[in-house]
């Protein structure tokens, strides 16, 4: 979970609107995956989605 969210911050980060929305789709059901699992809350899950989707979109609005 950690290396999928690392992998949107990073996309984020270099300002590849492509880039991130392709890493938010495939961390989006890894976090989700975690939370069903009873790792993570499903609340914390949620706000992790909710968080990196707000920084993906904030990229996108950006360029």
């Amino acid at each position: 979970m950690k290396n999928a969210i690392r992998k949107v911050n990073e996309a984020v980060a270099t300002g590849s609107e492509d880039a991130a929305k392709e890493a938010l789709q495939l961390a989006i059901p890894v976090i989700a995956k975690t939370a069903s699992k009873g790792t993570i809350h499903k609340n914390a899950a949620s706000r992790k989605i909710s968080r990196l989707t707000i920084s993906v979109n904030k990229v996108g609005s950006a360029a």
